[in-house]
């Protein structure tokens, strides 16, 4: 596709309300950006069709949130809890990761978003225990042909002190010298609550480079309250903070976020399985804090928000039907709907990383990040009856069709069109080879399967010990 391609009969979802929602809708590609939506377009000389008849079309999809270098390790710690995520990361096997396997990593994630039609991703990096490491994720960012930030960050390391080092700084001029939307650049780190404040050096470094900052708050036993308190009284409660989680915090940090004008990136998924703590977005409406998703790592979890949507709508519901139980009521309308959950999924996440003037909208002159999504020898696409319910509670990764980012295809007849795959399997082929032969294989199986606890078993009071050929218990007289 080298010249102007052309959406014909698609059920758009523009997330522009000067747009709205188009039944047998036409978008229309020219360059790097969306020129035209609307109906019966005339297709210009040279122009790719494509035949959207029973799709749907929809922003690209922004994740606000992912250690992509973990996804070299993909799986590994399904059954892990939040803490021994951080003993295998913070505390034995984080430090193993060379440059080459922050690159395998990364390469194999920014494919597999653009394959999930996440076509902007948040790189939140705390891999990079040096300039070293930041180069080869840069490197493999610009492999792929998506848009990404690179969210720097070091677990080994103390934020205030590389912030604003010179080879940190030397890092910058290196690859972010000029900006542009296809790869930016924010600063990653968390707030511990120490009363010092020592984390004030990163902010400082952020303000003075002018970017944005992204912090894990509100995560049970980790950060919480005093974090967000240091960050208002010393001034770094700005628009331009993303609080990732946010799902173990009083009302007083809520209060503190949303008059400051943050946003939040909320991972469900995350959230329910860790224990960060309950997925937050039940509190975040009620302060208007402004929502965004993402899917953290596939070192647990998949890497599409198709997942996220499904998850964050179940569990918001599932918080307002206990809430309401607990106070002896019933919940006869759902406050949040399949529309928001697919607006955090694009626009949303747009805003939070300060690009929704370029994307997050079908609108005529923003950047053409495009995904549609049909399949035609799936019997789940059809019938299509409410478009926003079908994105989030029907269709999956394998159903998305065509997938552009800054005009350029790379998804097409829902077949990858990007190169690196087959270098990306063998990069983390060597990373997997390497970490397993460095960690040991007792340490390997025991990161793969972590000790079961004991489960105490309830005393029962109703005990059967016999029961009758048709499946009627008897109950002993003495039981």
């Amino acid at each position: 596709m080298t010249g102007p391609i052309l959406f014909r009969d698609a059920t758009i979802l523009s997330m522009d309300p000067a747009i709205g929602d188009l039944e047998s809708g036409d978008l229309l590609v020219r360059g790097d950006r969306i020129e035209q939506v609307g109906h019966n377009l005339e297709a210009p000389p040279g122009t790719t069709v494509v035949d959207a008849r029973g799709g749907i079309l929809l922003p690209g999809m922004v994740d606000t949130h992912r250690h992509m270098w973990q996804t070299a390790l993909r799986g590994l710690g399904a059954d892990w809890t939040l803490s021994q995520y951080f003993v295998f990361y913070y505390l034995n096997w984080g430090k193993i990761f060379r440059p080459e396997d922050i690159h395998a990593g990364n390469l194999l994630s920014a494919i597999e978003a653009l394959d999930a039609g996440v076509t902007t991703t948040v790189d939140w990096s705390h891999g990079l225990q040096t300039p070293e490491h930041g180069d080869a994720a840069v490197e493999a960012l610009r492999a792929v042909p998506g848009r990404f930030v690179l969210a720097y960050g070091n677990l080994l390391g103390a934020p205030w002190e590389w912030a604003n080092s010179t080879e940190f700084r030397a890092f910058v001029d290196r690859h972010f010298t000029s900006r542009d939307d296809m790869l930016g650049l924010q600063l990653a780190f968390d707030v511990t609550g120490d009363a010092a404040f020592p984390e004030k050096g990163a902010f400082e470094a952020a303000r003075e480079l002018d970017l944005r900052v992204t912090t894990h708050a509100g995560v049970w036993g980790a950060t919480g309250d005093d974090g967000i308190r240091l960050m208002w009284d010393n001034g770094f409660c700005t628009p331009g903070v993303t609080y990732v989680h946010a799902a173990t915090l009083t009302e007083d940090s809520y209060q503190r976020i949303a008059a400051s004008g943050g946003t939040a990136s909320v991972s469900t998924e995350s959230e329910q399985s860790a224990g960060q703590g309950y997925p937050p977005t039940w509190q975040l409406r009620r302060h208007g804090i402004p929502v965004s998703l993402s899917m953290d790592t596939s070192v647990w979890w998949s890497g599409d928000l198709f997942s996220a949507m499904r998850a964050t709508l179940s569990a918001d519901r599932s918080r307002e039907h206990l809430e309401a139980h607990a106070a002896g009521e019933t919940v006869v309308h759902n406050k949040l709907r399949a529309r928001d959950v697919v607006e955090w999924a694009t626009i949303g996440g747009a805003r939070a990383l300060g690009l929704d003037d370029r994307i997050g909208s079908l609108t005529p002159g923003k950047k053409a990040d495009v995904v549609l999504i049909k399949n035609d020898r799936s019997p789940v696409m059809f019938p299509v009856l409410h478009p926003y319910g079908h994105v989030v509670y029907q269709a999956g990764r394998g159903d998305v069709h065509t997938v552009l980012v800054n005009g350029t295809v790379v998804k097409r007849d829902h077949q990858l069109v990007v190169p690196g795959l087959d270098r990306a399997r063998a990069a983390v082929e060597a990373t997997v080879s390497y970490a397993r032969s460095t960690m040991g294989e007792e340490a390997w199986q025991q990161a793969r399967e972590p000790e079961i606890p004991a489960t105490e078993v309830i005393p029962n009071p109703y005990t059967y010990t016999d029961y009758t050929g048709d499946g009627v218990a008897v109950q002993h007289a003495d039981a």
